[in-house]
């Protein structure tokens, strides 16, 4: 059986539904706070998580796969179970660290507990970006050499761990992703480029050596929407590193807004 540890977003819900047409059984945990809008959802504190992986393997539970946005909690020393002592000081020793860091040290926790990680892509593979256009806006020559400058750029930020995307318009970075995410840096071009701008396109790819089976990039129609308001032209993603989540939905809303999206090997 697989526990899907779930966060906020769309991708607990499309990987649920994945689950659910293959007739794979699996069961939903999710962090206090961060529950997904799924049905019989365990709530859990991370002061708890010894317990919970105790828990998951005497319901036979072999594999589990973490999916959709949440923030670092706040530990409460007083509430810790007992079970989960032994992990504080392997997690506050990273917690101030880069995400890569983190989430490598909880990927160890639950395979060290004989728990499997698989990830997203391991459940629905058919979420990748692919290679090529997406939809029917090719990208121009200027978009291409934007995308590969910020290809250039995320290749020497990857590394220190700061993020997984950037803008780039006219060979200029306008944005860095760092902690807040995509839709803040997004923000950020909508507020501080001139309007309505010489275009430019979002890049999205994974870090250099990034363990994919936790917190992979991601985009959907919600990211197609803040490109335009940032007045983008494009958007840049690593084929087969990138999840699109609602491709459909996705496609079309790229195509309305006369953005170009493809992926780049």
């Amino acid at each position: 059986m697989l526990a899907l540890i779930a966060g906020q977003g769309g991708l607990p819900l499309a990987l649920a539904a994945s689950l659910g047409a293959a007739g794979t059984p699996y069961r939903v945990y999710a962090l206090e706070g961060f529950a997904p809008d799924l049905p019989e959802v365990t709530v859990f504190r991370v002061e708890a998580l010894g317990r919970v992986v105790r828990d998951m393997r005497k319901a036979g539970i072999t594999e589990v796969c973490f999916a959709g946005a949440m923030q670092r909690p706040k530990v409460e020393m007083g509430k810790l179970h007992p079970l989960s002592l032994p992990l504080v000081p392997r997690l506050m020793k990273v917690i101030g660290d880069g995400d890569d860091r983190l989430l490598r040290e909880v990927i160890a926790i639950f395979e060290e507990a004989g728990l499997r990680v698989l990830g997203a892509h391991d459940i629905a593979p058919g979420l990748l970006a692919p290679q090529g256009a997406l939809g029917d806006v090719a990208p121009s020559e200027t978009l291409r050499a934007d995308a590969a400058r910020g290809a250039e750029i995320l290749r020497v930020t990857g590394p220190l761990d700061i993020g997984q995307g950037c803008v780039v318009a006219g060979g200029l970075c306008l944005a860095i992703e760092t902690l807040p995410g995509t839709d803040a840096m997004l923000r950020f071009v909508a507020q501080t480029r001139p309007d309505p701008g010489p275009g430019g396109v979002l890049v999205k790819r994974a870090k250099p050596g990034q363990d994919l089976r936790i917190d992979m990039p991601a985009i959907g129609p919600d990211t197609v929407a803040a490109a335009q308001a940032a007045g983008l032209a494009g958007i840049a993603l690593q084929a087969g590193h990138i999840l699109i989540l609602g491709r459909d939905a996705t496609r079309t809303a790229a195509d309305a807004a006369g953005i170009a999206i493809w992926g780049v090997a």
